[in-house]
């Protein structure tokens, strides 16, 4: 899903493997690259928003959406200029997407950019990372088009497209009367489990019958009695454009996750829809649809990527595949493509100049023959850069090895080859290929996934019936649709002036900023050293005088040949006599070293691998100076470090070691050292590291004296120890050829002093290993801080943790390896012996007092009980009473779940030594009895009841207003915080029934001062972070049916009359907004019945009731109370998903609202409120607020990470999945 977030740009790697190191100059920002062969252009992946593209791209090739968008001139839209201005009118989302549509069809680029797009939504970069469901992205697309377009000429635009009705009928078997439901839809949702193919899941939907008899009978309004009934629906009107949806994620009841179908399910490339419609006289080929569009997704139910295959309408694109590469089929016929050498020669012979980077090489090699060079070739020739540089009578590598290419006289031999074989390679794929690129009778058919277009073959389709990369929404075309013959390969059709002007000029500027590239790209600054300005010496050439008397600079272009670089360079030195030779120079420790001389004057600078910021240096081939130099990689001059013995000159003769730099060539003999220093006979030793960091010498045998320096793995820098044969070799090595430095870096423990006892030393540090015993450790401590004698027998050591806290004692006969002691990290010496391996050292506290430094400390048995360890823990901390009960403290330093168990053993609980317990207050109830706390929740003013349609209004309970009513800015309910207050614990029955706990919540002191109402008159929520969360239903049912669990708390909500409460109410909160403020009425209780509809237009209808204003005059919204912001409701009612015998599925109840009891809906009377906005100034205060608690997160994040990175390498946990956020797209008010 992520796209090409990271492209990589081999252009400007350096080619000279001598010249690394140098600073090249910065490379001018390329632009946008042109479209590929077939001419269509693509849309970034800017993080997540594949789905995103996807859709964009079905949009744009429907030709009739993309033309009626164009018909809109900004007479009616607006125009882009303005969108800044006050008060003007500008509908930026159908603006910007012409404009994309536009750059879609004629703006010469690889892949087009929806910044301006999804800015035009009000997304932000976090939402552009985040990937969402691209069946839920068309509705919401569509609602806010239809939002943008109101007032327009195209206000119908998708409803003349896309929409089309559904008509749910039952008919009575007794009096034969018609009951009929019509809805509409944008698009079909069909099952995908348990059907085989997408004409099986239109049949069970609207062809079979459900048939209601025996115990589901059917009340017939005619009848007046319960009767035999058949119920089915059909296609009542049919969209030129039928969008499919297919519910490819279901859920798993008994495993309780999300899970995708990845079964077989097949759909036609054409539909006839009759069987599915209501009878008319339409002629058939009305109800046959062509599919032109199906977009894939490929991943899981957690994420994934989508990508697109699309029908060229329109012909827009170059539909014509690549021929197999003609040099690989030769190969083929030949049977050569087991020999890698003659395979590389057919790769590298399809690239541009011949030229490759050598890491891409494996890539093209992998897809040229399907197989990788590891898996075929590597057992047998080894690693593909060792093979390259064995061949180089074949292969030309660049200096730093980072490209290649054929040498130029292989070049010619193959390439004449294969063009032997050309004409018969062309007759052979003609003769097995009849058609294929047969553009007048094929559809056109192309895989757009984000920047990448490629064609695909019809057939390509089948291929995405099942698997987990698979068909998830599907797009048909009427048959009868006709495109006229001018839009034919015409991207210009029925695009506005201004469009066409604003793409040709962008075309151009595109082509200005692609000749400057081009010619910045091919020019490359040399640095010229001219031979008669410099002198060899110590190994290596210097300059005579200074650098920049020696060293020219020239900016050549790298396509002209290295002839051109000679005569250009004989006009800049004007002094030059007889042969010049180019050579590649490099600076090293020593001086400047010549590698290899370029040939060939018909050649490029390119061909021959001259880079930008390449070192050249001019001379006549031979010598400099007078002085014949060497060059090649086998000569090159060593810098070593070497470091000898010297006697002083005084008269004790005293002894110093003394190191000096000297130079050798790579390929002299180890021993010419000695001879540098004058010494007859001597030993040389040679450095090398080990794990552990220290320095370990190593003496050359003598018989490997004659071996070179490049042999013995020496290089600049190296550092070698001489020595005399007569000297003391103990003077300066170890016996084991070690330096004695003291202690090593990471063989060490820190130990403090933390006995409370008068010492010296406050902390020491001990050497140690891996595998020395904590007892030798704490021995050693105590000696070295001089402490008592008798600590030996009553102390401990403690790891330190970053945070300063003591952890748990390690046991004195464990290694530290065992005991997960790190070496360089602190321990504590503390009074106290260790727990042995029976007992347990825990830490206990109180869990309203969890902070660090109040853990109190304790060591049991493994085998105490629970009850004995509690009494224990009370004892030490000089709790009274005994109503307290333990919880274990989980890994986020919160109370956990309760051990329940008191006769369990801490063993059975798998309570490790380290755990800490938290002493809660509260006894455990008995077995089958819950504790429940009990709140009291008043709304904070009276609020106006509205019962349900058939109910007349009631009015909401008397008692204490907690609040006044709301101030200007100011919700009148649930968008404040709410007020919750705390009644008291009840002991109640798991078989206790709702009402029971309702009268047993009168009963405490509390309540009777609030003057509680009887428990028909009161409405129960669960508490979930101090709020209302799920309202309890029926009060006659047992309160184990609710599945509270041990830690559920109750509120409890005084009404002013009795309700009865459905399984389909809804209760919802509605406020109506104040005309010209941002602020609301109070809130009403509002309870909807979902049995009739739970459509985004139903709930709009019983709103509208509720205030009796007019359906189309009101807008309404979700409150989302977590992250103050308002989501509008869509007006349209979509698609119902209908089953036999299954019930609706597609609700407000789903994303992105996920409507539930209690939530409030915010509603704007549009005969005296145009306002587009719903939030207010508390919503303004909550999200700033939010803003600075995220940045404070995010720097205690930062902090924890440092120190993470200081005091420990260990991993972090796995980052949780965050919750799935919901999709929005924000449009102004156009009514």
């Amino acid at each position: 899903m992520f796209g090409d977030l990271f492209e990589e740009d081999y252009s400007s790697v350096s080619n000279n493997q001598y010249g690394k190191g140098k600073t090249l100059k910065p490379k001018p920002l390329e632009p946008p690259a042109p479209r590929e062969f077939t001419n269509l252009s693509g849309i970034r992946n800017r993080g997540g928003t594949c789905y995103l593209n996807s859709l964009l791209q079905t949009l744009h090739f429907t030709p009739e959406f993309r033309e009626a968008l164009f018909s809109l001139g900004p007479e009616e839209l607006g125009s882009l200029e303005d969108k800044d201005k006050p008060h003007a009118k500008v509908r930026i989302i159908p603006l910007q997407l012409q404009r994309l549509f536009a750059q879609l069809l004629l703006l010469d680029q690889g892949a087009a950019s929806t910044t301006d797009l999804t800015d035009s939504f009000g997304w932000t970069s976090n939402e552009e990372m985040r990937q969402h469901d691209v069946q839920e992205l068309n509705r919401i697309l569509f609602s806010a088009l239809e939002t943008s377009l109101v007032g327009t000429s195209g206000h119908d635009l998708i409803n003349r497209l896309y929409h089309g009705t559904v008509v749910n009928q039952i008919v009575c078997k007794e009096c034969k009367n018609i009951s009929e439901k019509q809805e509409d839809f944008l698009d079909l949702t069909v099952a995908v489990k348990n059907v085989s193919s997408l004409e099986d899941a239109l049949w069970n939907m609207y062809v079979e019958e459900e048939v209601f008899d025996c115990d589901n009978l059917y009340h017939c309004g005619t009848c007046d009695r319960l009767v035999r009934a058949t119920k089915s629906a059909k296609l009542r009107k049919l969209p030129p454009f039928l969008t499919v949806s297919l519910l490819r994620f279901n859920f798993d009841f008994v495993k309780c996750e999300r899970y995708k179908e990845t079964s077989c399910y097949t759909f036609p490339l054409q539909i006839n829809l009759k069987p599915f419609c209501e009878q008319s006289k339409l002629n058939d080929l009305d109800y046959v649809y062509d599919l032109f569009s199906v977009i894939i997704h490929k991943g899981g139910c957690y994420g994934g990527h989508y990508h697109v295959y699309i029908k060229d309408v329109d012909h827009l694109g170059n539909w014509q595949f690549q021929e197999p590469d003609k040099n690989l089929k030769a190969l083929q016929n030949e049977k050569d493509v087991d020999d890698p050498l003659t395979v590389l020669k057919a790769v590298l012979l399809q690239e541009e100049n011949n030229l490759t980077p050598v890491d891409q090489l494996g890539q093209k090699l992998l897809k040229k023959i399907g197989t990788s060079w590891n898996k075929k070739f590597k057992k047998q020739h080894g690693p593909l850069q060792k093979f390259l540089k064995l061949h180089s009578q074949t292969f030309l590598l660049s200096s730093d090895e980072s490209m290649v290419t054929l040498q130029k006289k292989i070049f010619l031999q193959v390439e004449s080859d294969f063009q032997s074989n050309e004409q018969q390679i062309l007759q052979m794929l003609a003769s097995k290929s009849p058609g294929l690129n047969d553009t007048t009778t094929c559809p056109h058919w192309f895989d757009i996934n984000d920047s990448k277009v490629q064609p695909i073959k019809e057939e390509d389709i089948e291929q995405q019936f099942q698997g987990k990369e698979s068909a998830y929404m599907l797009f048909y075309r009427k048959s009868q649709l006709q495109r006229p013959p001018e839009a034919r390969a015409n991207p210009r059709y029925r695009v506005p002036c201004h469009l066409l002007k604003e793409m040709d000029a962008a075309n151009m500027e595109l082509q200005m900023k692609r000749a400057e590239c081009d010619s910045a790209n091919n020019n490359v600054e040399l640095h010229l050293h001219v031979g008669p300005r410099y002198h060899f010496f110590n190994g290596a050439l210097h300059p005579v005088s200074s650098q920049t008397e020696s060293m020219w600079d020239l900016t050549f272009d790298k396509r002209k040949t290295l002839g051109d670089l000679q005569q250009s360079i004989f006009q800049l030195l004007e002094f030059w006599e007889g042969d010049m030779v180019l050579s590649v120079a490099k600076r090293v420790p020593a001086g400047l070293h010549l590698y290899q001389t370029f040939d060939g004057n018909e050649l490029t600078l390119c061909e021959v691998g001259i880079v930008d910021g390449e070192d050249i240096f001019v001379w006549n081939g031979v010598e400099v100076g007078g002085v014949q130099i060497p060059t090649g990689v086998d000569c090159e001059p060593l810098l070593l470090h070497v470091l000898h013995l010297e006697t002083s000159g005084d008269s004790k003769r005293r002894e110093q070691l003394v190191e000096s730099p000297h130079v050798f060539p790579a390929n002299a003999e180890v021993g010419t050292v000695l001879t540098a220093l004058s010494v007859t006979e001597g030993v040389i030793l040679t450095r090398s590291a080990q794990s552990s960091g220290g320095e370990s010498w190593t003496a050359i045998p003598q018989k490997d004296m004659q071996r070179t320096f490049r042999e013995h793995g020496l290089r600049d820098g190296s550092s070698v120890l001489v020595q005399d044969s007569y000297s003391d070799v103990n003077s300066l090595l170890t016996q084991e050829g070690k330096w004695i430095t003291g202690t090593n870096e990471i063989d060490w423990l820190e130990v403090k002093n933390l006995c409370q006892l008068e010492s010296e030393e406050k902390q020491v540090k001990i050497s140690a290993a891996i595998n020395t015993v904590v007892f030798d450790i704490r021995i050693k401590a105590i000696k070295e801080l001089k402490l008592m004698k008798e600590l030996v027998e009553n102390s401990c050591l403690r790891p330190v943790d970053r945070n300063g806290k003591l952890l748990c004692p390690v046991p004195d006969n464990s290694t530290l390896k065992e005991a997960e002691v790190k070496l360089g990290s602190s321990l504590g010496l503390c009074l106290g012996k260790a727990p042995t391996s029976s007992q347990l050292f825990l830490f206990f506290t109180l869990e309203t007092d969890v902070q660090h430094g109040t853990e109190m400390e304790v060591i049991v048995e493994e085998t105490l009980s629970v009850r004995d360890c509690l009494k224990i823990m009370l004892e030490k901390s000089g709790l009274p009473g005994d109503a307290w009960h333990l919880r274990k403290m989980d890994w986020c330093c919160e109370a956990g779940e309760p051990l329940c168990e008191e006769d369990a053993t801490l063993k059975e609980l798998m309570i490790c030594s380290g755990d800490t317990l938290l002493l809660t207050e509260g006894k455990f109830p008995p077995p089958g009895f819950l504790k429940v706390p009990i709140w009291w929740y008043q709304p904070q003013a009276p609020s106006g009841h509205r019962e349900r349609e058939d109910q007349p209004h009631g009015s909401s309970a008397q008692g204490v207003n907690w609040r006044a009513a709301p101030t200007q800015g100011v919700p009148g309910h649930m968008p404040a915080e709410v007020s919750l207050l705390f009644l008291g614990d009840i002991d109640i029955s798991e078989d206790a029934t709702l009402v029971d706990l309702k009268s047993q919540a009168r009963a405490l002191p509390p309540a009777s001062e609030l003057a509680v109402p009887g428990p028909a008159l009161l409405r129960a929520w669960t508490v979930e972070n101090k709020r209302p969360s799920r309202l309890l239903r029926a009060d006659r049912r047992q309160l184990k049916e609710y599945k509270l669990g041990r830690r559920a708390e109750i509120c409890l909500e005084p009404l002013r009359k009795e309700e009865s409460l459905g399984p389909q109410d809804m209760l919802l909160r509605t406020q109506m907004r104040v005309p010209g403020q941002r602020a609301y009425t109070l809130a009403m209780d509002l309870v909807w019945d979902t049995t009739r509809g739970s459509s985004a237009g139903a709930l709009r209808q019983r709103v509208a009731n509720c205030y009796a204003l007019p359906v189309e005059k009101i807008e309404i919204a979700k409150y989302f109370q977590e992250k103050f912001e308002w989501l509008p409701i869509s007006s349209w009612n979509q698609q119902i998903t209908k089953k036999k015998k299954k019930k609706k599925q597609d609700n407000l109840q789903g994303a992105p609202y996920y409507l539930k009891d209690g939530d409030t809906i915010g509603v704007k009377n549009l005969l005296v409120d145009d306002d587009d906005d719903f939030s207010t100034t508390r919503d303004d205060i909550g999200k700033e607020k939010q803003k600075q608690l995220a940045l404070e997160k995010k720097h205690s994040r930062e902090t924890l990470r440092a120190n993470n990175d200081l005091f420990s390498n260990a991993g972090t946990p796995t980052r949780p999945r965050g919750p799935e956020a919901s999709l929005s797209i924000r449009v102004g008010s156009f009514r």
